[in-house]
């Protein structure tokens, strides 16, 4: 039986997200603002959960109902089943954004949807779930638009962003998944080199060497919070998980390389290479980026240089953007390189032609992935 489905994205990622989807089976694929819908069944739905790169949550709606105002909102969803969908000894979490003139704080929604489930479940069973805000077996996602309010569950539990695998933080760290999209916006395959000559904790060299391995990303995490679910089908689910191991690839087919100057971020690299047993994959060196050498004729580098932003002042990089450029074009002939960048001025300072500029959020900042095709 087909269902209805919500995956939530980053913000300008929806057609990327849309894309990954379809590949995955899902049918009815729709982007929207910050998401996309689509239509699959229990095998697809805990497929996209398992395998998806680019998406943050999937959530299932349960109804849509009238929310003008803080009674109408609670007295309609008391009149939901909730049985259905949480037991008194499982714990829950309600989370909540949008709003309107009359629910206007997230944090009151959500309470009042809590306490309709809670005064049911007593009258019912004469005894209720328990909140659990770190660890909940069931996340209920409240959504208010206008005069309504659409109650989904959410599937993923922890964001699907978090692999599991990086401990190891740097300054200003890029999300799992924007890392992931960014491999897709350079079209990379697996069938060239890759060099991120600035990788930070590493993860654009990980995502990568994920991609080139066939590595669902989701064999990474302990649990999805819709194994907590009354209908999970662990038959289906042990299924699913053990093709993905199956699919797997023994070897990369083309090298993997990381490099940064700072000995303690190659350091934190090194930790988050090893936490996914990828250490034998990603060529991982600390070099100064005016030492880096091409490590083969021809390749892509994707790296995501800080821009004054979070780390930094322009004045400060404008050296650092510069000898990037001069080793680029000194060095890395026969290379594509994809630089992400929020500073215009700066990205200038590179002083090479851009044969394509693609727009992207890193968070809530607005970016510009920089294509050079290096002759």
């Amino acid at each position: 039986m087909s269902s209805t489905y919500f995956a939530t994205v980053a913000r300008g990622l929806e057609e990327i997200a849309a894309k990954e989807l379809k590949s995955l089976g899902a049918k009815a694929v729709k982007p929207d603002f910050a998401g996309v819908h689509f239509h699959g069944n229990k095998e697809l739905f805990y497929r996209v959960n398992l395998w998806s790169r680019i998406i943050f949550r999937i959530l299932v709606p349960i109804k849509e109902i009238k929310s003008c105002n803080a009674t109408q909102l609670y007295k309609n969803v008391y009149k939901i089943d909730w049985s259905k969908y949480l037991q008194p000894h499982q714990t829950f979490l309600v989370n909540c954004t949008g709003s309107n003139q009359n629910l206007n704080h997230t944090h009151f929604t959500a309470l009042q949807i809590k306490n309709a489930i809670v005064n049911q479940q007593k009258r019912r069973f004469n005894t209720r779930s328990n909140i659990d805000i770190k660890n909940p077996d069931i996340i209920i996602n409240a959504h208010i638009n206008d005069n309504h309010c659409l109650l989904s569950l959410d599937s993923s539990g922890r964001s699907l962003h978090r692999r599991g695998y990086r401990s190891a933080m740097g300054l200003a760290p890029l999300k799992e998944t924007l890392a992931a999209a960014l491999l897709d916006m350079a079209n990379w395959d697996g069938n060239i080199p890759f060099l991120d000559p600035m990788c930070g904790s590493g993860v654009l060299p990980i995502e990568a060497a994920l991609k080139g391995l066939n590595i669902a990303p989701g064999l990474y995490r302990n649990k999805f919070s819709f194994q907590n679910w009354l209908d999970f089908d662990s038959t289906i689910y042990s299924k699913i998980v053990e093709e993905a191991k199956n699919k797997q690839l023994a070897r990369l087919k083309a090298p993997i390389f990381g490099r940064d100057k700072d000995r303690d971020v190659i350091g934190q690299a090194s930790i988050n290479i090893t936490a996914c047993g990828l250490d034998k994959d990603i060529k991982l060196n600390q070099v100064q980026l005016e030492k880096i050498e091409a490590p083969a004729d021809r390749g892509i580098i994707i790296c995501n240089p800080p821009y004054g932003k979070r780390i930094g002042s322009s004045e400060q990089l404008a050296t650092l953007y510069k000898l990037l450029g001069d080793v680029l074009k000194q060095r890395f002939k026969g290379w594509n390189a994809y630089i992400l960048t929020a500073n215009k001025e700066l990205s200038q300072q590179i002083g090479l032609r851009t044969s394509r500029r693609i727009p992207v959020y890193n968070g809530s900042l607005p970016c510009t992935l920089l294509k050079y095709e290096l002759y």
